[in-house]
């Protein structure tokens, strides 16, 4: 699914601000092989999402779900819900894609249900590298990105989201997420606004 232009998904915007590299880190979600169609479109943005964030000094960290053989109770709903797509650890659909921009270094998080932060440590990670604020990239727009987003909101981190390094199974899918983060959760970003506003706190 191509990303929609910058005119779309700035009638959504209740607020605007722009993210603190001394305070943020970029969260990467789930660009892996079992969605390499889906983040196809979005692979130019991604990276360059991802080299705007580092070159500003911010901490990258990736995600990557999985779905173990002894799946933990958080997780069982998930399952239910995608009884036959699994993701099993150890196989290419579990690995990072190459052209995700991980780097030696990187925290990379395992986690099993749409949350990144549910019983991964991502928390506790974060606040280690003093990160007060996220920015949110990746798939799937509404499901992990969207729980990720909302979970890091009530953690208590200000939140950014990307709407052209995320993507999802349909156009009317990803501008729901969109609505829906920028009415109460999170300040919409792109390469561009993200390119002016790093730039600008450089200076």
């Amino acid at each position: 699914m191509a990303p929609p232009a910058a005119t779309t998904y700035t009638r959504y915007e209740t607020r605007r601000r722009d993210p603190d590299p001394r305070k943020a880190a970029l969260l990467v979600i789930d660009v892996q092989g079992h969605f390499a169609s889906l983040a196809a479109p979005i692979m130019p943005a991604i990276a360059s999402t991802v080299a705007l964030c580092r070159g500003a000094g911010m901490p990258v960290v990736y995600t990557r779900h999985v779905d173990p053989p002894d799946t933990p109770r958080r997780a069982r709903p998930l399952r239910e819900w995608w009884l036959d797509d699994r993701i099993v650890p150890g196989t290419a659909a579990a690995e990072l894609l190459p052209g995700a921009g991980r780097a030696d270094g990187d925290l990379v998080v395992e986690k099993c249900t749409y949350s990144a932060f549910a019983g991964t440590g991502l928390e506790e990670a974060l606040r280690g590298l003093g990160a007060e604020e996220v920015v949110v990239a990746g798939v799937m727009t509404n499901l992990c990105c969207e729980t990720t987003a909302r979970d890091a909101f009530v953690r208590g981190f200000r939140v950014f989201f990307s709407a052209d390094a995320t993507a999802t199974a349909s156009r009317d899918l990803h501008e729901a997420t969109l609505a829906n983060v920028a009415y109460g959760f999170a300040y919409i970003v792109d390469c561009e606004r993200l390119e002016a506003a790093l730039g600008k706190a450089a200076k």
